[in-house]
């Protein structure tokens, strides 16, 4: 049985896993602000040059040559962009998944000291019950585990496509500018 200082430490514990998950959530807000608050002011700046480069264009071949200059920067910015905001979002949730992972790891811990501390105690004949409760707990812990590699598995993967249809993005645009 727990005691009043245990269950209050708990809850303090629990009180500041949370404050510190809410400041990563609020960090990963920020860093979306920025890049879009860089993208933004970027793309009026471009815009702004862009306009001035159409105004001088004296005839179609230059107006052709012109577009054909800005399809390939576009597409690797575009790229970049997709892929900052990528990083953001997967950096603001591996800290969420790390503080879970700790937690259910520190709970395992407390979970298996529990069955321990009962099966100590536990009267005589029982050892079968403790045995398959042990069995349970390890059989669960495993399921976990194996839970927690698969997600890590398909988060690596979603990750290589990400880059991969990025940077096919970029790569097809650049035949596309030169073919103009």
């Amino acid at each position: 049985m727990m005691t009043v200082e245990q269950v209050l430490a708990a809850q303090k514990a629990n009180v500041e896993t949370l404050l510190g998950l809410t400041a990563k959530a609020f960090e990963g807000v920020e860093k979306i602000v920025e890049l879009n608050m860089s993208a933004s002011k970027a793309a009026l700046a471009e815009s702004g040059e862009n306009a001035k480069a159409l105004l001088s264009v004296k005839d179609a071949q230059e107006l052709l040559a012109l577009q054909s200059g800005l399809l390939q920067p576009l597409a690797e910015k575009t790229a970049a962009y997709s892929r900052h905001l990528y990083e953001i979002a997967t950096g603001t949730t591996s800290e969420f998944t790390k503080t879970m992972e700790s937690q259910a790891a520190d709970a395992q811990q407390k979970f298996a000291g529990l069955i321990d501390s009962a099966a100590k105690n536990a009267p005589a004949g029982s050892e079968t019950a403790v045995a398959v409760m042990k069995s349970a707990v390890a059989a669960a812990n495993n399921a976990l585990e194996s839970v927690q590699k698969a997600v890590k598995q398909a988060t690596d993967v979603a990750e290589a496509n990400f880059n991969a249809v990025a940077n096919t993005a970029v790569n097809a645009a650049k035949p596309a500018a030169k073919k103009r």
